[in-house]
């Protein structure tokens, strides 16, 4: 544990210690103690501004965000974080696997953190569920494996997407795709033609069927199946998107693709796009236009 690490724990629970458990405190409070607590921990002269505001930013970080992968998860230029065990963290950059200085203090901070990220969509991680799916505020695919099933300690792998989706005109730009097969697949989805897009692990399926949607014309009304909500859906107002559910000890019954697909047949729609993996080494996504 390096010098920065141990300041940010010191400085942790003397806020710890300060904060009203009692009623709810807003980021600008917590942010207020956090400098007051620094300020008492050490006098200006000893950082530069530069620490003192990374100082900070990690104690904020590790009691209102995700601690020590937060600054990755605010890179708009990180795609994947990778978190093997609360000691070895990588992520993928433009393309390339580097690994992050950054770590959780314990498996049981990293174990926190899942509690945190599944309790926000009233999902359930423990030894009786040990593999969930889930996913951040933004949109970020998030699956998590704990320890002992992940034997190096709790795994976390986070799929980040942009903020705005790829168009169909981007992705010609790019040369991922020629013009006349994009005018050809346009004339399939106003068509309504029904298509199947397979594809190895990051191979694009999402990002290519986000583009395909732009496709679509505004006024259908559109039904999205997912057993985790990934799809960004451009241009239609007329959207319903559904998400899968496991079952959990708590005897909240699962909810699957097939109870989903049943759903939407009744909900009216003009069109089905149902997204799910099959269990081979591919993953398939099945669009109904």
């Amino acid at each position: 544990m390096d010098e920065l690490e141990k300041n940010v724990l010191l400085i942790r629970e003397k806020v710890l210690a300060r904060l009203d458990l009692s009623r709810e405190i807003s980021d600008e409070e917590l942010e207020a103690i956090i400098t007051e607590e620094r300020m008492a921990f050490a006098r200006d002269g000893m950082f530069s501004i530069r620490d003192r505001v990374r100082l900070e930013q990690q104690v904020f970080n590790s009691l209102r965000k995700l601690d020590a992968i937060q600054e990755l998860v605010d890179d708009p230029e990180v795609s994947e974080i990778m978190v093997n065990g609360p000691k070895k963290i990588f992520y993928e950059k433009k393309g390339r696997i580097y690994r992050w200085d950054g770590q959780f203090t314990s498996e049981e901070r990293l174990v926190d953190i899942l509690q945190q990220i599944v309790a926000r969509h009233n999902r359930v991680i423990n030894l009786s569920a040990p593999i969930v799916d889930s996913r951040l505020a933004d949109g970020s695919r998030v699956n998590m494996v704990l320890a002992p099933i992940s034997i190096d300690g709790s795994a976390l792998t986070i799929r980040k997407f942009p903020e705005h989706p790829l168009t169909m005109q981007q992705l010609i730009a790019m040369g991922a795709i020629c013009e006349e097969a994009a005018d050809l697949l346009q004339t399939l989805v106003k068509a309504r033609y029904s298509m199947i897009i397979s594809g190895g692990t990051g191979s694009g399926k999402t990002t290519f069927l986000n583009a395909l949607s732009q496709y679509i014309p505004s006024d259908e009304r559109i039904i999205t199946i997912e057993d985790s909500a990934e799809l960004q859906i451009q241009g239609v107002d007329n959207l319903v998107r559904l998400e899968t559910r496991n079952s959990n000890t708590e005897g909240v019954a699962a909810i699957t693709i097939h109870d989903l697909i049943r759903t939407a047949l009744r909900m009216r729609p003009d069109r089905i796009l149902c997204k799910f993996r099959v269990p081979t080494s591919q993953t398939s996504i099945f669009s109904s236009f």
